[in-house]
């Protein structure tokens, strides 16, 4: 530092990163402290709080006695002493190792102030700077077995490619989401969020919140639902609720029908999944959101972006907040471990012909995806209202009946497009559209599971939303246990409008 700078300093006057003392009182320490809870910076011995220099004299034995007292915090403080005509600025390091601590206690710059923390400050402050992990914490009052699912364990375990041969208690350790305390199982906040029966009953907040507005802000709200069945079902149903209130249009290119949804569903998908994967978990009294407009999609996520992530870098840098959170739904696929995120939703969108998504972040990070132009002008502005009944509802979106949906279908060619209305038309088409093929292969009374076996489909999510909500909506087909839609002995057969259809088409049974 040279004299000049020194000038420049004093001239500047007392801030979050300079500190003026006229000599080495009892309060050193606390301001020590409190640079280096900030972001460092300087305190000038031998200046007035005026900024009128005083001097001091410097020897050994005042540097020694700076060096002791930053060594003596917790942890130590990295100082560096450096005298300048007549002035000793002492240069504090930020440090790596927040929050630190004096004799007096924890401290930290509140503008030019040194200010001793409170309380309800020294556990924010822990939290923020990434001390203490909400998703490894222990939660006591989860008691296993009695509050374990083992049908949302054995579910996650199906789609980990783990095997199951090993005892379940183990798996839970491997995993990291319980640790043993003697002959008892502690879970992890992590694993409750999981693997919880009641998962609100431990955290209040821990729902997904769908809205359907009517325009394009929440004065008329259409539908709303709460999704609290853990962090995989959440993601899911969520995305349901959106398929179910978004259209989708299809092209014909040769014989083959390429569909259009109207907003870029895998994108839409990492957000909601980064939301809940990246949202702050100790942000009291919110939960996430996703909300549908007539003109957007906003997928909201309480608390800012973590320490060290910018909107400027979000993209080129990763941080994870909930790093197990982000393991377990790694290791079933629902995201890639390499920071990818959000790459994934920018090129999401690009891919469907999509505007580019748009990031915001203060106290909330919100993503804002936009309709596909090309679907708006094919299906229209109009909502339409499916008639389907709560037993259908029930059993295929997990939800109750009567939601708006936007299933509008941008047809070029006349086919069974599962439309709403129920109305068929002659397939004309060399490719069979999929609730002609689900009509084709329905041989007397069969299970899901026996129908998606037949058509040779994997995900049962794309079977349920392609192929067999729009023949049940359209009246092709009908349960054998319309009261029960979720009964283990469920079946499904052709409805008379269905055995007509395939008549005309040529597949009389």
């Amino acid at each position: 530092m040279t004299p000049a700078d020194l000038d420049i300093l004093i001239q500047q006057g007392e801030g979050t990163t300079l500190e003026f003392k006229e000599s080495l009182s009892s309060s050193f320490a606390r301001e020590v402290v409190a640079l280096a809870n900030t972001i460092g910076g300087k305190i000038l011995l031998g200046v007035s709080d005026s900024g009128s220099v005083i001097g001091i004299k410097d020897t050994n034995t005042l540097r020694a006695r700076v060096q002791d007292i930053a060594r003596n915090c917790d942890p130590a403080v990295k100082t560096l002493v450096e005298p300048v005509d007549g002035v000793l600025a002492v240069h504090v390091r930020e440090s790596d190792a927040k929050p630190v601590q004096c004799r007096d206690g924890f401290f930290w710059r509140q503008g030019a102030v040194t200010q001793k923390m409170s309380r309800d400050e020294i556990r924010d402050f822990f939290r923020t700077e990434g001390v203490i992990r909400f998703d490894l914490s222990p939660c006591p009052r989860f008691s296993y077995p009695e509050d374990f699912d083992r049908e949302k364990f054995d579910a996650w375990l199906g789609q980990s490619g783990i095997s199951g041969g090993a005892p379940v208690e183990d798996v839970l350790v491997n995993i990291e989401v319980a640790e043993r305390d003697g002959n008892r199982l502690l879970f992890r906040n992590a694993g409750v969020l999981f693997f919880a029966r009641n998962v609100r009953h431990f955290f209040p907040e821990a729902y997904i919140t769908c809205l359907l507005g009517r325009g394009a802000d929440k004065v008329h709200i259409l539908d709303r639902k709460d999704f609290d069945g853990g962090v995989v079902a959440d993601i899911e149903d969520a995305m349901r609720f959106i398929e179910r209130n978004t259209r989708t249009a299809y092209r014909i290119e040769g014989l083959r029908r390429q569909n259009i949804p109207e907003y870029p569903m895998e994108a839409v998908r990492e957000a909601i999944t980064n939301a809940v994967m990246h949202r702050d978990w100790f942000f009291d009294g919110a939960n996430v959101f996703v909300e549908l407009y007539a003109d957007r999609i906003e997928v909201i996520s309480p608390g800012s972006l973590p320490k060290g992530l910018t909107l400027a870098n979000l993209g080129r840098k990763s941080i994870r907040r909930n790093p197990l959170i982000a393991d377990l739904l790694h290791r079933i696929d629902f995201i890639e471990k390499a920071g990818t995120g959000i790459r994934r939703i920018r090129d999401g969108a690009r891919e469907q012909d999509c505007p580019e998504p748009e990031f915001e972040a203060d106290r909330f990070v919100t993503v804002t995806f936009r309709p596909n132009p090309e679907v708006r002008e094919v299906s229209g502005d109009d909502r339409v209202i499916p008639q389907v009944t709560p037993e259908v509802a029930g059993e295929v979106a997990g939800e109750v009946a009567g939601e708006v949906t936007g299933e509008v279908t941008g047809e070029v060619a006349p086919e069974v497009t599962g439309e709403v209305t129920g109305e068929v038309a002659p397939e004309v088409t060399g490719q069979a559209p999929p609730e002609v093929r689900l009509l084709r292969v329905l041989s007397s009374e069969m299970t899901r599971l026996d129908i998606q076996e037949a058509l040779g489909l994997k995900h049962e999510d794309h079977f349920r939303k392609s192929y067999l909500l729009p023949a049940l909506q359209a009246g092709l087909i009908e349960m054998t246990i319309p009261d029960k839609p979720r009964s283990s002995k469920q079946r499904y057969r052709l409805t008379p409008t269905g055995s007509e259809y395939l008549k005309q088409i040529g597949d009389a049974r």
